[in-house]
């Protein structure tokens, strides 16, 4: 795949144009994660951090190789996210999921 995109000078615009969308996805994936779990859904994002770096290291291919580290990190951001959207929901500036219950830790801080 690098030697290909390589050929063709557009490697840096394909990996550009990847992150600008693993990125981008990762937003609404905040925003609904939030929504639906609470902020207890960072783990799950640290998890996926781990293995995108994992896989970042065993993977020879620059091109997949690079789009993993940027999954990684996008993964790592999204932990401070979570946290900052559940800030955002408390200031009213989101909604908040009437159906979902508290966490324990939720109580205690109420």
């Amino acid at each position: 795949m690098t030697e290909l995109l390589s050929q063709h000078h557009i490697l840096g615009l394909i990996l550009g144009l990847c992150t600008f969308l693993i990125i981008g996805i990762f937003h609404p994936i905040t925003i609904k994660c939030e929504y639906y779990f609470g902020d207890g859904c960072r783990w799950w994002f640290l998890v996926l951090g781990i293995i995108a770096v994992g896989g970042s290291i065993w993977v020879e291919d620059p091109f997949w190789s690079s789009l993993l580290g940027v999954l990684a990190f996008s993964s790592f951001w999204t932990i401070g996210e979570i946290k900052e959207q559940t800030r955002r929901v408390e200031r009213g500036w989101f909604p908040e999921n009437p159906k979902r219950k508290k966490s324990k830790r939720e109580i205690v801080e109420d």
